[in-house]
């Protein structure tokens, strides 16, 4: 179990990438702060890990739109009090509505999508970034998607999110690089079978999906010692071979 003594925080813990990320993790060892907004999901999530007979996690309700920079220093601060530091980042979490042409693009709408894809990831990261240094080695991982990732029309909030996200990965890392203590990388799913991906296509047939759990051995490699030392990168799902 090569994530032993891993403390991983998953932020959308609750979701399809996120939870089944969760479970291979867990599998692995890692110990795990699963944050979500949905209490059920959660422990939906918990109830698998326990079953599956990985390290009980621990479940954080957090609204990641709507907390203020108080309240996510108060999540760092319990962190600390409990583990006193921090291997682990994993930013899972995603907010879709649907596509819509920029000239239609709702002003509330846009602002709580930036705010939970970017502005979310943002302060969660800086907020935590003192107890990833405490660790000899730490990753952190941001999700994109490849169907916006380059300035897809009517991709709108979701598709700017996703562009800026990956540009806050490419400057973490480049400040990192230099203490080669924390590494920052970018996975990209791909078309995966999961509730974003219902909401954008929901025509399409699903049975050509990937599951989500496709990606359990790419989540391990990210985390886990074999990545150490890489950062800066854009993981392909579909294409990354180890």
């Amino acid at each position: 179990m090569p994530l032993t003594s891993q403390i991983i925080l998953i932020t959308g813990a609750g979701g399809g990438l996120g939870g089944s990320a969760a479970l291979a993790l867990a599998k692995q060892g890692a110990e795990l702060i699963l944050l979500d907004k949905s209490i059920p999901k959660l422990e939906k999530v918990y109830d698998a890990i326990v079953e599956a007979g990985g390290p009980e996690p621990v479940m954080y309700p957090f609204d990641l739109a709507g907390a203020n920079e108080a309240q996510y220093q108060d999540m760092a601060d319990a962190i600390q009090q409990r583990y006193g530091a921090l291997q682990g980042l994993l930013h899972s979490a995603a907010e879709f509505s649907a596509y819509t042409p920029i000239t239609l693009h709702g002003t509330k709408e846009w602002g709580h999508t930036l705010n939970v894809n970017l502005n979310a990831a943002f302060l969660l990261t800086r907020m935590l970034l003192p107890l990833l240094q405490k660790s000899v080695q730490a990753s952190i991982v941001f999700t994109s998607d490849s169907a916006v990732r380059r300035g897809q029309a009517y991709s709108g909030a979701y598709g700017v999110s996703k562009i800026a996200l990956e540009a806050l990965a490419r400057i973490l890392a480049a400040e990192f690089e230099a203490g080669q203590k924390i590494r920052v990388n970018t996975l990209v799913p791909g078309p995966v079978d999961s509730p974003i991906r219902k909401k954008a296509y929901p025509g399409e047939d699903k049975s050509r999906l990937r599951e989500p759990n496709c990606m359990d051995a790419l989540y391990c490699h990210l985390f886990g010692a074999t990545s150490i030392g890489v950062t800066g990168q854009v993981f392909d799902a579909q294409t990354f071979t180890f």
